[in-house]
């Protein structure tokens, strides 16, 4: 161990004692897309004890250009994210034990994985599913790094439960819209700097150094050669339902939405019990004669008309060409019957 990390034990903030830390810590990454994927690379090689992935989408060629741990085969083949990021970190580090779940990042899944987890690196495209990761958050007490990217901005903030503000207390609703990297784009390094600090944010908290963690909000552009750190620390409020005096952890209650559009995606998601009973055989035996189908050991990628349909284990399907939650309804269950 002390040969493979010693450039980083040579750094006195870390030394010794604290790469003995990082080899008994767990981290949680929600998101193996582009911030997801260097981070994990990141963290994996630093020499991390466990690592923990969720993500339920798979590989395309336009994540090629910053989703690091891919390649081409990955996105020929529509492997998924987690399961193509997995083997990948495991031929870097087969020291680090890695566990791939593709699958929605949900409160029922969630909640077990923030439990178990030290540290949470936040690496979603949609602040649904940071809002919950957030109440997560304060219910587990475990602490987590928001972060984002579009075009060449960035930003991040480190949510300490009780001693830091909440995402809630910080954008007080779920913003809507806004822009995404399918519609503003985005250049590669904006991603590496965004996950640079994520990293930096979680080997202190890791190494025990939590009293030199970034406690303001940090917000960049690469192109414009600006930054910018907000003190929030007068935005906790003592009402707020996530992390006040009387919590009651709104976005912990929702139940597990059926049907969802995509941020930026033109993409529809669906779980479904009727999916979850469905086999792969069934389906590619059903749609062959009409459809092109391909299958592989995750999931099952059918072209329709103007329309990608990939069903996956467990009981959901992601409907590619349409945002309009009715129409993806309704193809489903013309294809189906479901």
């Amino acid at each position: 161990m002390n040969e493979r990390y010693s450039r980083q034990i040579l750094f006195p903030p870390v030394g010794e004692k604290g790469q003995q830390a990082l080899c008994e810590s767990h981290v949680l990454i929600v998101g193996a897309g582009a911030l997801g994927t260097a981070s994990a690379e990141g963290l994996v090689r630093s020499g991390i004890g466990t690592l923990t992935i969720v993500d339920r989408d798979y590989v395309e060629f336009s994540n090629l250009q910053r989703q690091q741990l891919y390649t081409e085969h990955d996105a020929k083949a529509h492997v998924p994210k987690a399961a193509a990021a997995k083997k990948r970190l495991q031929e870097i580090n087969h020291e680090v034990i890695i566990h791939a779940l593709i699958e929605d990042a949900g409160v029922e899944l969630l909640r077990p994985l923030f439990q178990r987890a030290d540290i949470v690196i936040d690496a979603t495209d949609n602040f649904e599913t940071r809002m919950v990761m957030n109440d997560l958050s304060l219910e587990t007490n475990t602490p987590w790094i928001y972060g984002a990217c579009v075009s060449s901005q960035g930003m991040y903030m480190t949510i300490l439960p009780d001693r830091t503000p909440c995402l809630s207390c910080v954008f007080k609703a779920m913003p809507a819209g806004g822009l995404t990297c399918d519609t503003a784009g985005i250049i590669s390094p904006a991603v590496q700097m965004v996950s640079a600090y994520q990293q930096t944010e979680a080997l202190k908290y890791l190494t025990g150094h939590e009293e030199q963690m970034e406690k303001k909000f940090v917000t960049f552009d690469l192109w414009q050669l600006s930054s910018f750190k907000m003190d929030l620390s007068r935005t906790k409020q003592e009402d707020c339902p996530s992390c006040g005096t009387n919590r009651t952890y709104p976005y912990l209650d929702e139940q597990r939405k059926k049907t969802a559009v995509l941020c930026g995606r033109d993409t529809v998601q669906i779980i479904s019990k009727d999916l979850e009973n469905l086999s792969f055989q069934h389906v590619k035996e059903r749609l062959s004669p009409i459809c092109e189908v391909e299958v592989n050991d995750f999931l099952i990628h059918i072209r329709y008309e103007t329309y990608r349909l990939v069903f996956f284990k467990g009981g959901r399907v992601l409907i590619h060409g349409t945002n309009d939650e009715k129409a993806a309804n309704s193809l489903l269950a013309r294809l189906l019957g479901i």
